[in-house]
């Protein structure tokens, strides 16, 4: 079975006309739809239209359909908003290029799983004819895998549009799964899949007040904890009613921090917090670099991922002591880059090994691993300036100006300079002029504590041949080294009020408003210092809380009529070719 290029509609035009109305909804609910009004602004969280990260998209896939099925196209790029692609999602649309790619993937995915390999388990029914009808078969295929991609029923409008689009098309082409196949891929490029819309009803226990209802709730809890759609159960208690009640919530979050794929949303997290994205376009020059390569960014991050997974899921340690410990995973390759030696088992490739750093050796914390220090530096030299910005913006959530327009940055960038040896006295010397001074100020005293470690994490104690000066200071608190800088930064109170602001940040989808602030500085903030400062408590405490769900009012209309347009539009609207 082939999939038309040009579309899915009766004619080459009907598919245009989807892929118009798609891009129109995805504009509208974008820009014109926040389900908040200035009159209840304060009142209670915004919900809005989230499109689906890559890694979403992919994972949502993945669960569905299983692995054998593959992607057939590219993902436009995700956009960093306050700090989160997680909130930067509420702001993007798709553009005619991004709805194309879309397409391609659908007819691919589809085709696929309507397949003769993978239809006797994905499809769950056999027709009465391969070359006729069989509205019954379409249906429960449809209605069962459009409540997986759409994390809610399919309304009866919506099945039936969906039912008639797989009977039309399987009696132009002569086949049942041609024409349930071009049913699937309409959904799949739906905006009820690619975005995750959150929907409100009044709350009944607070007059007035409104709620997320039960499946936007269980998508918003699933996506936080799982970075995944809901699961069938998950599903079922938001159908039920259970979901709605406080005993009922947190019997799913606690299956829910319980499951393995905990794991998969606490890297998404912090990949995410971290700017891990950024290690997509990263470049080093190999000709002073030789032993950068592709799997050093892969060891890189990963590195940082099993520290973090290890430290706050398995050890349940105080968050702050990711910015001390010594305890890490290594690959040869990363130790040999930090010139540490570690044993490793043989004839294993790709091998990772628990590794303590000695009291001797430099490294100790995540400041000090390559996604951090090598992440923030030029191709061809560190950057303190990059790093202090880094560290100010990324875990202390604090805010740096962008350098003026008309900065000359020559002297900086002069690294033979025999005046200026070293990056601290070539920053001190641009310091002088008076539109700089003020930002430094802010980030080279804690970045200059890095500059022990070259552009991908090598140690290093000279720079042409000076000695690195790796003092420092952090909102008061000084250090004489990068040891000092991470339990400078494990005993500012930002790192942890960061913390907590960007997982609610990340969960909800948007920056809290006054009185989320409230809560989250407030109640939230104290009871993650009482408990010690465990992140899972902090995810449970998000996870489990009124605030997390509620909702301001909607406003009346705003997506009624595309959404009626849209599945209107579906029924007839679909080609295949044989």
């Amino acid at each position: 079975m082939k999939m038309s290029g040009k579309g899915r509609g009766m004619t080459g035009k009907g598919m245009m006309r989807r892929l118009a109305l798609c891009g129109a909804v995805a504009a509208l609910c974008l820009t014109g739809f926040t389900g908040q009004s200035k009159a209840d602004g304060d009142a209670a969280g915004q919900v809005a239209m989230r499109r689906l990260t890559q890694d979403q998209y992919k994972q949502i896939i993945n669960d569905i359909f299983g692995p054998t099925v593959t992607l057939g196209g590219r993902f436009e790029p995700d956009l960093r908003d306050s700090g989160l692609l997680a909130v930067g999602a509420a702001q993007v649309s798709v553009t005619a290029a991004g709805l194309e790619q879309y397409d391609l993937m659908a007819r691919s995915i589809a085709t696929q799983v309507v397949d003769e390999k993978h239809r006797p388990l994905l499809v769950g029914c056999k027709p009465a004819s391969e070359t006729a009808p069989d509205d019954a078969c379409s249906k429960a295929f449809l209605s069962k895998v459009g409540k997986l991609l759409y994390r809610r029923p399919l309304t009866q409008h919506e099945l039936d549009a969906e039912v008639a689009a797989a009977n039309a098309a399987t009696v132009k082409t002569g086949s049942f799964y041609n024409g349930l196949g071009l049913s699937l891929a309409g959904m799949l490029e739906a905006p009820e899949f690619l975005f995750r819309q959150e929907a409100v009803e009044p709350d009944p226990d607070h007059a007035g007040a409104y709620r997320l209802d039960a499946y936007s709730k269980a998508s918003r809890l699933s996506f936080f904890l799982w970075n995944a759609a809901p699961d069938p159960e998950l599903l079922a208690a938001a159908q039920n009613g259970d979901l709605n009640s406080s005993s009922g919530l947190k019997k799913q979050v606690d299956r829910l921090m319980a499951s393995p794929r905990l794991e998969a949303g606490v890297r998404a997290f912090f990949g995410d917090m971290l700017a891990f994205d950024g290690f997509s376009t990263l470049a080093k020059d190999t000709t002073l670099y030789p032993k950068f390569t592709s799997q050093v960014l892969r060891d890189a991050q990963e590195q940082t991922m099993r520290t973090i997974v290890d430290h706050l899921l398995v050890q349940k340690a105080d968050y702050r002591d990711l910015f001390t410990t010594n305890k890490t995973f290594l690959t040869p390759l990363l130790a040999s880059i930090y010139k540490v030696q570690a044993s490793f088992p043989e004839g294993v490739q790709d091998p990772w090994v628990a590794f303590e750093y000695p009291a001797d050796v430099p490294q100790a914390g995540i400041l000090t691993e390559a996604s951090f220090v090598g992440l923030h530096s030029h191709p061809g030299r560190s950057s303190a300036t990059i790093r202090g910005k880094a560290l100010r913006t990324v875990l202390l959530c604090q805010k740096v100006p962008d350098p003026p327009g008309n900065v000359n940055f020559n002297l900086v960038q002069d690294t033979n300079n025999p005046n200026y040896k070293t990056a601290r006295q070539r920053l001190e010397a641009h310091r002088t002029q008076p539109s700089c001074a003020g930002c430094h100020k802010i980030m080279d005293p804690v970045g200059l504590a890095m500059e022990n470690f070259d552009t991908i994490g090598g140690f290093r104690t000279t720079e042409n041949g000076a000695p690195i000066d790796a003092s420092g200071e952090l909102d008061g608190a000084k250090f004489s080294d990068v040891a000092g800088l991470g339990k400078a930064v494990h005993d500012n109170p930002a790192a942890t009020a960061c913390i907590v602001n960007r997982v609610y940040e990340f969960g909800a989808g948007h920056a809290p408003n006054k009185s989320e602030t409230e809560w989250v500085r407030g109640t939230l903030a104290k009871d993650f210092a009482s408990g010690g400062y465990k992140f899972t408590d902090l995810l449970k405490d998000v996870a489990t809380s009124d605030v997390f769900y509620r909702a301001s009012a909607p406003q009346t209309g705003a997506l009624d009529t595309p959404k009626a347009k849209l599945a209107s539009d579906v029924t007839g609207n679909q080609e295949v070719q044989k």
